[in-house]
């Protein structure tokens, strides 16, 4: 089950598309990576604050 995103969100955005159960669980993953990826390239820049430009 989706962690981080919401449902909803999901589905107004795809708006064009069904969207199946297994899609939600794959892009929450993705998307814990991706702050991951963004936390330390924060902390590698001595900040505590994600920015866009840490995306």
């Amino acid at each position: 089950m989706a962690d981080v995103l919401k449902k909803s969100g999901v589905r107004d955005e795809a708006s064009g598309s069904n969207v199946g159960a297994d899609f939600y669980d794959a892009l929450d993953e993705y998307v814990k990576e991706l702050i991951a990826r963004a936390e330390e390239r924060a902390h590698d820049n001595g900040r505590k604050t994600l920015k866009s430009r840490d995306v």
